[in-house]
């Protein structure tokens, strides 16, 4: 018997698999399989509903894909290793196949069943997939990861003539035919989902998505990813975070676009596109050869700070009532859509740790609780970043003031407006900051019908008097 099965994780998809792939080499025998793993769903409070919504629209897409080229996508819910020795003995297969995972559980996860079914005398094998360049594979020229950006993504570039060419999706191969639960909903799988996603899943989708992006979007992608009312954003996130798309694709036609450039604006636009799908790598590394940044900072000076951690502040973080609109705003748009602007990320991170004065553990865990797009490895990086605790870390001292950012980054308010209504009578001129309404003009206050405290809650704190007890925390760990 010589059938293999590919067990998909991370990589939704048949196009440019390189577990699907290696595994087409020694035969079309392929069982493809995915388990909705109660390791995950039972046992962890990380993963958010959006990401099991997305997750669920994918398999629903990789299973058309399978079925187009004769195979089916067989699907058990179970522990992991429960499932794979189920599936092993009904399918007699002799190999089981996947691409890496950088978490630490889901590592130790990859471990596990490495050396279970090697003892059982089956071939397993791991390969890269959702990385560019992963592991060691870059090294400093002491032979050590890199810590910092700036050079790794310099080593990075030197390589980048090394992605391999991307892999067709298979025409043709066959499926032993095992049993295979029907496909499962959000509320099946426990994970009842009331946001309304801004993004699909599946690879078709994923495809559409990208088509778009690089057609109408890369060549200015500098000038307006960081205006939240735009539309400057690829969206492309949840699709690398559940292999939708290939990265490799995305890097290839990237470049290929970067040849064509006709003019400076344009090729700076896709350089900076390039430069983010470095920084994931970054973060992929820095996850896999530091796993203590899992739970601990980075830094280890700052594995002791004493935060606040005050409860009242953090709900009202949570659900966009801090006084503040830009920081409402975009938790809003996390608690509505799942996704996030990555500007509004960063607002909404330095405002958690450096005005509300809490760990950054509970902001980067409610992320990973609500994101359509929670990777554990670009969300601790970005967190860590923003408190000034990680790797290649914003200072300490360079604190966001949220108004003077909201002013730079919506000017005009549309994107306040648009997820806080209540303040949508407001002036522009006070749309950044509202309470001033009521010490420079209580008058218009009650012309524009808006009871500051009532409607829309007045500031929680002062920023210039948080910023001061932020510096002298960060200073006193030092």
């Amino acid at each position: 018997m010589n059938r293999i099965i590919v067990w998909h994780r991370r990589d939704l998809r048949t196009h440019d698999n390189t577990a699907l792939s290696n595994a087409l080499q020694e035969t079309t025998d392929i069982l493809p399989l995915f388990i909705f793993a109660d390791d995950i769903l039972k046992q962890r409070d990380d993963f958010s509903p959006a990401c099991v919504k997305f997750m669920t629209e994918s398999l629903k897409d990789l299973s058309a894909q399978y079925e187009r080229i004769g195979g089916k996508l067989i699907l058990r819910r179970g522990f992991f290793l429960e499932v794979l020795h189920e599936v092993v003995r009904e399918s007699e297969a002799r190999a089981i196949y996947f691409n890496e995972d950088y978490e630490p559980a889901a590592k130790a996860r990859d471990n596990d069943v490495i050396q279970t079914f090697t003892k059982l005398g089956l071939q397993v094998r791991a390969f890269k997939d959702q990385a560019l360049f992963a592991k060691q594979e870059l090294l400093t020229k002491q032979g050590k990861p890199y810590t910092v950006f700036t050079p790794y993504k310099k080593a990075w570039l030197s390589q980048v003539h090394l992605i391999p060419t991307p892999i067709p999706a298979p025409k043709h191969l066959t499926t032993v035919a095992i049993h295979s639960l029907p496909p499962l909903s959000n509320d099946e799988l426990g994970f009842p989902c009331t946001q309304q996603l801004l993004v699909k899943g599946g690879s078709t989708e994923g495809e559409r998505q990208l088509a778009q992006f690089l057609s109408n979007k890369i060549h200015r992608y500098k000038e307006l990813r960081d205006f939240p009312a735009l539309d400057g954003t690829s969206l492309l996130s949840a699709h690398l975070r559940f292999g939708t798309i290939s990265v490799r694709e995305i890097v290839r036609r990237a470049l290929s676009l970067l040849e064509d450039a006709k003019s400076e604006t344009e090729k700076i636009g896709i350089e900076t596109f390039v430069s983010e799908l470095i920084w994931r790598d970054f973060y992929f590394q820095i996850l896999d050869n530091f796993p203590i940044v899992e739970k601990e900072s980075f830094q280890p000076s700052f594995r002791h700070l004493q935060w606040e951690n005050r409860d009242d502040y953090f709900e009202a973080w949570k659900f966009g009532r801090t006084g503040f609109p830009i920081v409402d705003a975009a938790m809003r748009q996390l608690n509505t859509t799942g996704w996030m602007h990555n500007r509004l990320r960063m607002i909404v991170a330095s405002f958690l740790t450096k005005d509300l004065l809490i760990d950054w553990r509970w902001g980067e865990r409610y992320f990973m609780q609500m994101l359509v797009d929670g990777d554990m490895a670009a969300n601790n990086g970005g967190w860590q970043w923003s408190a000034s605790t990680g790797t290649d870390a914003q200072p300490y001292f360079r604190i966001f003031n949220p108004t003077s950012q909201s002013q730079k980054f919506d000017p005009h308010g549309k994107f306040i407006k648009a997820f806080l209504p209540e303040l949508r009578a407001v002036p522009e001129k006070y749309i950044h900051a509202p309470h001033e309404i009521l010490q420079k003009s209580p008058l218009l206050a009650r012309e524009i019908g808006i009871e500051l405290g009532k409607d829309y809650p007045l500031p929680i704190i002062d920023h210039a008097v948080q910023r001061e007890k932020a510096l002298a925390m960060f200073k006193s760990a030092k």
